[in-house]
Order: structure tokens, then sequence, then C-alpha cells
């Protein structure tokens, strides 16, 4: 019987689980699946934690819930994968050989990475909101906040859901508003981008929504360290940042098994054909979600896009056919930007994110671009369509390759 092998149980490993499990024949393939962590986190739903949205027990699930019956699951963690083998090592000792292997181990969070950051002051007065133990903290902390110079900085790129800090400070200056403190919270959005996003007509949009909160940005800052005495941030060229409360997306990188593996860049991203997904060392390793190096954002959108893809051309590595399916760089991503309102983007490798309709031209409903209530609305209903859809594998609404239909160019 040939092996399947999938590294990662997050969103793209666990779609994947669910679409092979309908694919391969059972009996000729036997697919598993190896993660150490029995839980699986809803991560867009962290960002709501801190403004009392959403609660703990909405963003959790057992992973146990979304693995077909036929998929073997493993929970352990992994030491390293010895590709011109074809096995993987296991904590422990174990060691799983495989015909073809999926590395879905995501991306990590890591605060350790830069000075002072992880200091005196972690989850004090200074707080992730990428980890659930970051938004809880986050929220406790909120609950007595009186006013003063709230930071949102973002370390480096690449980080996982881009737009995520642009929805905090909106949902920051909102939820102040709420409480009457408004007018005692500075609120500066802090980025190593050119302005608040990274391409030019997105990034002019959201740069005057944020304007108009009157939330501050302070572009080309490249984070070098923190000083936990004097409560500031300091960028390589020395300028510094004041703050009373310091809201981070710390250095983002890949496993560390992906370093012991000797698969990765200085990151620990794996080296991937943007277009095929497979592996650029391995012709039997395919890699999807935040585990690549591709050059798109890395969002649930992304693997759920990408998986399409990664889908067909994993068959046609099977049976010996040309790998003729390509990966656009496709993202979709709802922006909430408070008062019950958002945005939303659509865009890809080549075209940025432009104004129009979606996904209907001249119909919508949804707005690219635009501030509206509907938006909000898209963004409410994806929880609800992540956990009983796009985790099962389902079939999406919404085409794999990106569409310029109802898209104006500008």
């Amino acid at each position: 019987m040939k092996k399947l092998l999938i590294l990662g149980a997050g969103t793209a490993g666990t779609m994947m689980a669910n679409k092979l499990d309908k694919t391969l024949e059972a009996k000729e393939w036997e697919i598993t699946i190896v993660d150490q962590y029995k839980t699986h986190y809803y991560q867009p739903g962290f960002l709501f934690i801190p403004f009392n949205i959403y609660k703990k027990q909405d963003v959790i699930k057992p992973k146990s819930n979304f693995f077909p019956p036929r998929v073997k699951v493993i929970y352990k963690s992994i030491d390293k994968i010895v590709g011109e083998e074809n096995k993987v090592f296991l904590d422990g000792g174990q060691v799983l050989q495989y015909d073809y292997l999926i590395i879905a181990t995501g991306t990590e969070t890591r605060p350790d990475e830069t000075p002072g950051l992880k200091d005196k002051l972690w989850y004090k007065s200074i707080f992730d909101f990428y980890t659930i133990e970051g938004a809880c903290a986050l929220q406790e902390y909120f609950k007595n906040f009186e006013g003063g110079k709230l930071v949102m900085c973002i370390s480096e790129i690449p980080y996982k859901c881009p737009v995520a800090p642009i929805e905090f400070v909106c949902l920051a200056e909102a939820y102040f508003t709420k409480k009457g403190i408004r007018d005692k919270v500075d609120i500066t959005y802090v980025t190593p981008m050119s302005g608040a996003f990274t391409k030019p007509v997105a990034s002019k949009m959201l740069g005057d929504l944020l304007e108009e909160k009157n939330i501050k940005v302070i572009p080309d800052f490249y984070l070098e360290r923190v000083d936990n005495e004097n409560k500031k941030i300091i960028a390589y060229d020395e300028r510094e940042i004041d703050f009373d409360v310091l809201t981070i997306v710390p250095i983002n990188m890949g496993s560390e098994m992906v370093e012991r593996s000797g698969l990765g860049d200085d990151l620990n991203f794996i080296p991937t054909d943007k277009h095929t997904l497979r592996s650029e060392k391995f012709e039997n390793i395919f890699v999807l979600g935040d585990a690549s190096n591709i050059p798109t954002s890395k969002a649930g959108s992304v693997a759920h896009f990408a998986a399409e893809i990664l889908l067909e051309n994993l068959l046609s590595a099977i049976e010996g056919r040309p790998m003729l399916a390509k990966f656009d760089g496709h993202a979709n991503c709802y922006i909430e930007t408070g008062y019950g309102k958002g945005a939303l983007i659509d865009f890809n490798y080549d075209t940025e994110p432009l104004p129009g309709t979606f996904p209907l031209p001249g119909i919508g409903p949804f707005g690219l671009l635009k501030n509206t209530k509907i938006n909000h609305y898209g963004k409410v209903m994806f929880r609800w369509m992540y956990w009983h859809i796009l985790l099962k594998g389902k079939e999406m609404p919404i085409e794999a390759d990106m569409t310029m239909a109802g898209k104006q160019r500008v």
C-alpha cells in the first residue's frame, strides 16, 4: 500500500486530509497526518478576544472533529524529515515512511528573536494577539486600561494574516470610543512597510481610513529592540517610539523542524515552486500554507485556494502526468474596521487589490476596497464557513484562480 503523509494539522493540513480522503482509493493509499497538538484554533478569531467580541471557547475545537475516519492520526512532535530516504522521524524514535509528503507545518511567532521583547513587560504592558495566551492576556489588560499611548508594531515581513494589525487598531478605536475614553488613548500603527499595506491602491484606502479614525501611521520602521525600562521601541536607524501598552506582531518563522531537516531558508520557510507548490528540492514533497516561501499572503484563504491546485498537481505527479495546474497567488481577505463595518481585498501575484464588487460583477454583494456593513457580515459568516465547509475540504463558492470580473483598474 502506498503512503501519503501530511505534516501539520492546522488549516492547510486538515483541508488536504479531507480532500485526499475523497480522492485517493482507500485500498491503494494510506493517509497519515501528524501534529503534536490536539486542539484546533480558529486563528482569525484571536483578534476579537481582546475586545470581548469572542470568548476563548468560540475559537477552539478538538482537531479530531475534522479528520475523516479513514485518516490515521499521530499526535507527536516531528524531529526531522530526511527527504533522500523518504522518511520522517518523530520525537521518541518513531520513523514514518512515505511515497508522497505534504508539509503544512505553518509559521510560528518568535518573540524571542527581538531583543527585549519577551522581557519583564511581556504580558504586562507588551502583548501579542497571534496566540490564544496573548489575546486572553490583552483582554484582561484592557478591562482596566484608562488611557495612554497604544502602539501597534509589526516586527518584520512576512507574517500571517497581514491585515490583522489594521483590524486591531480599528477595533481598538471603536472599543475605546464605546468605553468613553477614546480621547485619552493615542493609537499609533507602526510598520516596516511604506504605508498601511503592501500595495499602493489598498495602502492609500486603508491609510485614509486610519487617518479618519485619528490613528497615526509610522511607515518604514524596522524594529531592532525593545527598551523595557523606558517603554520604547527602537528601530535599526535609532528612531524611538514611546508606549504605555505595546501590541506586537512578533517575527514569524517556519517550524524549527524545517531547519533541522535542511529544507528551509533563513526564516525556516521552505523554498517552493510558487505555481506548482512542489518543493524545489524533492519531487515527491509538496508544501501548503504558511510553511512555504511563496510570495503571497500567509493567510487561510491562500491555503484554501492553493489546496485546489496542490490536489490537482499531486494527482498528476502520482499518475506520471505533467503538472499543469498553476497557483496564481490568490488571496481574499475581509478586513474588520469597527462599528459593524468591514472592507474586502482580493488579489494575486500579479494584480494588487483593486476596487469593485465581489464575487459578482456589478452585483456583489461585497464591495472591494469599500468600508461597508455587508463586508462586516461576510467576516462574521466566515467563522461558520471555516468550521463547517473549509476545514472539511468541501467546495467553496469562490474559484481558486482570481478573476478580474467586477474589478476596476485605477
